[in-house]
């Protein structure tokens, strides 16, 4: 089933996720109302709280070279924790809390990652450049922070007002 997506300046978006203690069917249904939600809407990741559910999970599906995202390239990821980074890069991102934009932000270019999966199986996970990017955003979610926090004050304040002169009143 999907859900609607939060949509910046909620403030629900602000809320910080708590960790999955409970690995059960309840999980389960939210980890496939999250990807089907964020396949609807166009994204290749999505945190609970982007549907209101301040819980520790996110999920990535990140397109292939036709931008098709098989069901095979779904990563879950459940209490994330960031055991190693290295490298900055700079990507342009967006996100489906806040329709419409893109600006580059700094990431680090590798990190690895330590999480569970939807069984509560522990896992580690190296990635880089998209998917390294991806995952940082999403956990960022998980803070309650958005992407458009991390912009310098310029930029910061040029999008706040570009956001509310475009959306309806």
């Amino acid at each position: 089933m999907t859900h609607p997506i939060l949509i910046w300046p909620d403030k629900r978006l602000k809320k910080p996720s708590a960790r999955v203690v409970r690995f059960d069917a309840d999980l389960h249904t939210l980890l496939d109302d999250m990807n089907e939600t964020m396949l609807q809407a166009g994204g290749v990741g999505l945190a609970a709280i982007q549907i209101g559910q301040p819980v520790a999970a996110l999920v990535i599906n990140l397109p292939d070279e036709e931008g098709n995202q098989p069901p095979e390239n779904l990563l879950e990821v459940i209490n994330p924790e960031i055991l190693e980074s290295k490298d900055e890069i700079l990507w342009e991102e967006g996100c489906l809390s806040v329709p419409e934009y893109y600006e580059e932000v700094k990431r680090h270019g590798w990190i690895k990652l330590g999480f569970n999966d939807r069984h509560g199986e522990a896992h580690t996970l190296e990635a880089e450049g998209f998917l390294a990017v991806a995952i940082q955003h999403e956990m960022d979610h998980l803070s309650g922070k958005l992407f458009i926090e991390r912009l310098s004050m310029l930029k910061r304040k040029k999008f706040e007002k570009e956001w509310r002169r475009s959306r309806p009143r």
